[in-house]
């Protein structure tokens, strides 16, 4: 009889199949729509979703385009009792409106489209949870792997980053102050001039940090809370406390750029277990490296105590013996070649006191030159390398160099000698430092230059030759 959708009960099944056959959301969304026109003979469909942020994308389309002036067809799509979309039919092939025929089987596809949509909705959610819970454990092991304090925050921030699908990473840690600064970054690109931002006492956002709370901003460069500089540059973020055991590390902030759909609650909860767990893996890291560094000093202590009980004693003691066989000793050139060896002992004796007095100091610290921090990481990249880079300075650049700008200059070279190491045929490496550039507009910069002579650039480098490559970073001082 007319109108009766028995005869077209294959082609419903095969779209009801089609939908839900898959378990990744915008897969399901889009067979759903291809689906729909296909059964309805519609020229034109689109699924816009009720909730965009949530989903992902803000709507799903046919190939085509909506045709002008024709009829359409509109039903909801509910997952359980809750709203989703709606789906969108315009222009039926062959003219003529749409039957109640087709909003028959347009329902019955909706309501079966709901089912895969929940299902796929779980499914994600199970991969998301996964990830994450991959994601803490990767930190955990690399943090207790031995890692220095300011590797550890970067690993946090570059993971965190990755997870979170965030524009970038940011680790935030008070300051004596009574502000908090950012300490490490992680972005798509360079971070510029990200770490080194601080948040100034009396911000609104300060005091919920520095107790330990979560913070969610919809927009940060709208958001009156935000008072850096940076804070125009992003979007949807949420900044999570780094807290373990009653003690607050800092904090992990994740911006996503301006635009981009915010955090779901789902998120949130990850990101919140993450950093967590994060901050409980530094803590302990923390520990580890203090009781390896114990045991250190424990181990220089002994030495230095054996070498003044057994060796020193014993060469004094062999001294002695000399002088006493000199003093007996009748031929000239006995007493002299005796003397030389007397004179020897006491100098040796000298250089081993000066080991003891040397193994009894605790180790130096990390050198508080910007000279010595360049020299400290060309020499960790020799270990990597298998060669040591050569290194020069120009300027007085332990004087003229600010911290802030010497902290994203060792960012950018620790970038460019991780480039480098992986590039193929690198045998030499050169480091520059020039506190005595000038940038175009005339004023004073800090000019940092890494040339490598494997001679295909493949990192942000802003020179290259047949011979090798230049990487070129600079900053107004």
């Amino acid at each position: 009889m007319p109108g009766d959708p028995v005869p077209r009960l294959p082609p419903l099944l095969e779209a009801v199949l089609g939908v839900g056959s898959e378990l990744e959301l915008r897969t399901t969304l889009q067979r759903l729509v291809d689906g729909a026109a296909e059964l309805t003979g519609a020229r034109y469909a689109a699924l816009s979703t009720a909730d965009p942020g949530q989903e992902g994308p803000a709507e799903i389309r046919t190939a085509t385009t909506a045709p002008e002036d024709a009829a359409g067809l509109d039903v909801p799509i509910l997952v359980g009792a809750e709203p989703f979309g709606r789906l969108h039919l315009v222009g039926k092939s062959g003219g003529g409106p749409f039957t109640t025929e087709d909003e028959q089987l347009l329902r019955v596809l909706a309501v079966q489209a709901g089912s895969a949509i929940g299902n796929a909705r779980l499914y994600e959610a199970a991969r998301q949870r996964e990830r994450w819970i991959e994601g803490a454990a990767a930190v955990t092991t690399a943090l207790l792997s031995g890692e220095g304090a300011a590797d550890a925050l970067m690993t946090v921030a570059e993971r965190a980053r990755l997870l979170a699908d965030a524009s970038a990473g940011v680790i935030l840690q008070p300051t004596p102050e009574g502000g908090m600064e950012i300490v490490a970054a992680s972005t798509h690109d360079a971070p510029g001039d990200i770490v080194g931002t601080t948040i100034e006492p009396g911000s609104p956002v300060l005091e919920q940090l520095l107790g330990g709370e979560p913070v969610f901003i919809e927009d940060s460069a709208t958001d009156p809370r935000m008072t850096t500089h940076v804070r125009h540059r992003f979007g949807p973020s949420m900044m999570l406390p780094l807290q373990a055991g009653g003690q607050l590390i800092g904090t992990l902030a994740l911006p996503r750029r301006r635009g981009d759909r915010p955090y779901t609650d789902a998120e949130r909860r990850l990101a919140g277990q993450f950093a967590s767990q994060a901050a409980l893996a530094l803590v302990l890291a923390g520990a580890r490296h203090r009781r390896e560094r114990l045991a250190v000093y424990e181990d220089r202590d002994r030495i230095a105590r054996d070498l003044h009980d057994l060796v020193v004693q014993r060469l004094f003691a062999t001294g002695m013996m000399l002088q006493a066989a000199q003093r007996r000793a009748r031929v000239p050139a006995v007493q002299d070649m005796l003397g030389k060896a007397v004179d020897e002992l006491e100098s040796t004796v000298q250089e081993v006191r000066t080991a003891i007095f040397a193994l009894q100091q605790p180790p130096a610290e990390a050198p508080a030159t910007l000279r010595g921090r360049v020299l400290r990481e060309t020499a960790g990249a020799a270990a990597l390398l298998g060669f040591p880079p050569s290194t020069r300075f120009l300027g007085p650049v332990d004087s003229r160099v600010p911290d802030r700008v010497a902290g994203q200059l060792l960012t950018a070279l620790r970038r460019a000698l991780d480039t480098a190491a992986r590039r193929q045929g690198v045998s030499r490496i050169e480091v520059t430092v020039d506190a005595t550039a000038a940038l175009t507009d005339g004023r004073a910069a800090v000019r940092l230059t890494v040339y490598d002579n494997g001679g295909t650039g493949t990192g942000t480098g802003t020179g290259e030759d047949p011979e090798g490559t230049t990487v070129t970073w600079q900053a107004p001082l």
